[in-house]
């Protein structure tokens, strides 16, 4: 057995010692009086990363999650609306993120309802079952979610329901939510404890999804069944589709098929070999959704997929490790935009698989990547359209380096069209699934 051992007053003093040097002195003028990352900021990276780029297909207003963890269904919802101004001529629409807000909280809570009670035999302090308790809805996931959400209930403008208090900061909602289904959760194991009858948990369930109906009703306002499709092309034609339902709109009216779309993820650790097929457990927003695959593939290969789909003029979903390595303000992601190693003379950095597997760096975002700079066939940097608003950043948008993309991102959706036969060939497979605790879990991870 190893043996702990406590800090020594003899140790203390050799580690104090250690910072008697002008480098160290220079190195806390400068972070006690701007900040470590101030500090330690490359001016640079910043000179080399400005907004000019070889395929640039993006350039409509940059929406705003607000304070919410939407990022993926603005993310998907960015890439739809793209379409629809292509297809009927219009310079900006927007699609209601709070639409499909609305149905993926009802479609979340009666998945943890399902889940606790599959798992009520489970001991209380299961993994499994602390997992759902931890929390049982939240407002994070990922594109495949959005596609089960938008091939049940389909699509509306955003003027056909627009964004409420509780949908601009969802901090109160989620916090209701999940005390009210922590106490079902709680009802419904001491009924099945009790021998209840399975019709009878089943009315139970029922009644209080009526419940977080209302509540989400109360909150986010009551989804619209039929909308009028309306807008005014670039040339000033006024146009308009009246009576339209969202289901209706979205398979009628938009040339698009969203399940011609695979995910295409980049985690190089020998735990997820590469061209294999992925699934990760309990990772889903409703029952008989549209499960989340992932297939794993070189960055290499993951960059000439997106560069392939942008030059068709068509914008990526992609998931990427946002806060690493980012100016907010100057809307930078430059792998080299921070000199932590040098401001205290350590090293921080890791190979990407380990970073991933042992949760220094994982998928915690959504954005759309809108542009690339090619220099002799070669990607430099990245044009990525956020929504956070277009304070930041030029108008909202953010470039990314190209070692940025290399190192923090960890998906994007492409497709088929776009993909390798021995890519498209992985999707005949059975997928592994990986455990919950994966860090590709789209539940924990995007916000």
């Amino acid at each position: 057995m190893i043996k702990v051992k406590g800090l020594t007053k003899e140790l203390i003093q050799e580690i104090q010692h250690s910072t008697e040097n002008k480098s160290y002195r220079v190195a806390q003028h400068a972070v006690t009086t701007n900040g470590i990352f101030k500090a330690a900021q490359n001016i640079q990276a910043i000179n080399e990363n400005y907004f000019n780029f070889s395929v640039d297909i993006d350039d409509h207003l940059v929406t705003n999650q607000n304070h919410s963890g939407r990022c993926w269904m603005f993310a998907c919802l960015n890439i739809l609306r793209s379409h629809i101004e292509t297809q009927y001529e219009i310079e900006n629409f927007e699609l209601s993120q709070n639409y499909l807000y609305f149905w993926d909280k009802l479609e979340k809570a009666n998945y943890f309802y399902q889940q606790i009670l599959a798992t009520a035999n489970k001991k209380l302090a299961s993994r499994t079952v602390q997992y759902l308790l931890t929390t049982p809805q939240q407002d994070g996931g990922d594109w495949n979610l959005v596609l089960s959400l938008v091939e049940k209930y389909g699509l509306v403008p955003h003027y056909a329901m627009n964004e409420t208090s509780c949908s601009i900061d969802s901090t109160e909602l989620n916090t209701i939510l999940n005390r009210k289904l922590r106490k079902d959760a709680y009802a419904i194991r001491e009924m099945v404890d009790h021998h209840a009858k399975h019709c009878e948990v089943e009315m139970y369930i029922k009644h209080q999804l009526k419940i977080i109906y209302t509540i989400l009703c109360t909150s986010l306002g009551t989804p619209p069944e039929t909308f009028d499709f309306t807008f005014r092309t670039k040339t000033n034609t006024f146009e308009q589709y009246p009576n339209l339902t969202p289901l209706q709109f979205y398979q009628e009216y938009l040339t698009l098929d969203l399940t011609d779309y695979v995910a295409i993820i980049n985690v190089p650790d020998e735990s997820m070999p590469f061209h294999q097929l992925y699934q990760v457990q309990l990772s889903d927003n409703m029952i008989d959704g549209i499960p989340n695959y992932y297939v794993n593939v070189p960055i290499e290969q993951m960059k000439e997929f997106t560069i392939a789909q942008l030059k068709a003029s068509e914008p990526v979903f992609f998931g990427c490790d946002v806060l690493k390595y980012f100016d907010r303000t100057k809307g930078i992601m430059s792998y080299d935009l921070y000199d932590f190693d040098a401001l205290f003379d350590t090293t921080f950095t890791m190979p990407k698989g380990p970073r991933f597997v042992y949760r220094e760096s994982l998928p915690t975002h959504a954005m759309v990547i809108g542009g690339v700079h090619i220099v002799n066939e070669q990607p430099i940097r990245w044009k990525v359209e956020n929504s956070w608003g277009r304070e930041i950043g030029d108008k909202g948008f953010f470039v990314m380096d190209d070692a940025w993309m290399s190192e923090f991102v960890y998906e994007v959706v492409i497709k088929k069209e776009f993909l390798s036969k021995d890519v498209l060939s992985v999707l005949e497979q059975e997928p592994t699934v990986l455990p919950f605790w994966n860090p590709m879990n789209p539940i924990a991870a995007k916000k």
